[in-house]
């Protein structure tokens, strides 16, 4: 039996697993540590029922998800706004070299897949699958990359959506494992609780709150569509040229200049606020549609190399945080617990890493400097430069 949903039921049962998943996490407290999104522990609960639907032959699915490529395009285009030169020039050479790290990150995650995969003998695009697009890049940026590769391998990388949302819903607890570890031996080898110097704190700002309103949500949601609008103009534009590029990077590009034009001009405001919650929206519902079509079944003979190339992601995460983040970004205390959120931004997501640096401030001593730089680079430059290193990386190995 084949149960064919139409867009608007697609997008309602994607709703429907989204509350799934935040009930399953708000009851196990090991979900809700790790910081696992909602779309991930609903989807994937989802397709496995799926799976033994499919398994059994009692019930399969059909979905009509032309909205979800729109919800993918929109958070993209909401990280896109982020992208500001002005920021980053202000943010100083605390937020450059973390920014350094990141992105040499990301380029070695991505060698690392193809070795592995040419090591194990199979389709260099399944190995690119568990590089950046879903450790730095983490669930988002996997579905989105996802489906490009397995277009792009012509039948010869199928399954490439999956294994990126795997190596990202693994990546998203492991890196939570690591950081601990890591950072403990880093603090207590340089003894740096000693060195500490309590008076070289960042001080945070408060912002003024403003009540919500039309007037102040409609200009958001209008300008991520004029972002849309022409950073598909841009896209077609690009891809004219003959590259292969993910649907959404021509819009990151307009958001991003429409921030700088904001930011240089004063002639109109991009309120960030807003527009991070349209991002939050789009994503959640873009992960549930994405992850609640899987078809797990696909994955059978890839288990055994993804395995082998997950633990291999691990072993680069631990060793370059361990060697290359902390001495880039000071060799100090506040570096020791950068190092333990660039486990988690590098190999999960922004909250994540937020989360690491939270459980070691408790543990030891504050770091505002380190809440101050994590958010910047991997909550708005990060996805920016990655998105261009995927990109390349997917032309080089087609």
């Amino acid at each position: 039996m084949v149960l064919n949903l139409t867009t608007i039921q697609t997008m309602a049962l994607a709703v429907i697993v989204l509350y799934l998943g935040k009930t399953i996490n708000n009851t196990f407290k090991f979900l809700k540590e790790n910081c696992i999104p909602d779309a991930v522990t609903g989807g994937t609960l989802f397709s496995i029922l799926t799976l033994i639907g499919h398994e059994t032959g009692i019930l399969s699915f059909g979905f009509e998800d032309t909205l979800r490529d729109v919800f993918m395009i929109a958070f993209f285009t909401t990280v896109g706004f982020s992208a500001s030169i002005k920021l980053l020039k202000k943010a100083g050479l605390p937020v450059l070299m973390f920014l350094i790290a990141a992105v040499a990150l990301a380029v070695l995650q991505n060698v690392f897949g193809v070795a592995m995969a040419k090591f194990l003998h199979i389709n260099l695009l399944i190995g690119l699958a568990t590089g950046s697009l879903a450790t730095t890049g983490g669930p988002g940026t996997a579905g989105a990359f996802g489906p490009i590769i397995e277009a792009v391998g012509a039948g010869q990388a199928e399954g490439a959506t999956m294994v990126a949302m795997a190596t990202a819903t693994y990546a998203l607890i492991a890196g939570s494992i690591i950081a601990g570890p890591i950072c403990k031996r880093l603090i207590n080898k340089h003894n740096l609780l000693d060195k500490k110097n309590e008076n070289d704190l960042f001080e945070s700002t408060g912002g003024k709150v403003e009540m919500l309103s039309a007037k102040r949500i409609l200009p958001s949601g209008f300008q991520v569509v004029i972002a849309m609008g022409v950073g598909s103009l841009i896209s077609n534009f690009l891809s004219s040229l003959g590259m292969v590029l993910p649907p959404y990077i021509g819009a990151m590009f307009a958001a991003s200049i429409m921030r700088n034009l904001s930011d240089y001009s004063g002639k109109f405001e991009i309120d960030l606020d807003i527009i991070s919650v349209i991002g939050s929206f789009t994503l959640a519902m873009f992960l549930s549609m994405t992850l609640m079509s899987f078809r797990l079944w696909e994955l059978k003979e890839l288990a055994l190399p993804l395995i082998l190339m997950l633990l291999g992601q691990t072993v680069l995460m631990g060793v370059f945080a361990y060697f290359v983040t902390f001495n880039l970004t000071g060799r100090d205390y506040d570096a020791a617990v950068m190092t333990g959120g660039h486990c988690g931004c590098g190999f999960g997501t922004t909250p994540k890493a937020l989360a690491n640096m939270e459980a070691l401030t408790e543990k030891y001593l504050p770091s505002p400097k380190a809440f101050f730089v994590i958010p910047i680079v991997g909550g708005l430059f990060i996805d920016f430069f990655n998105a261009a290193i995927i990109t390349f990386f997917i032309n080089l190995v087609k």
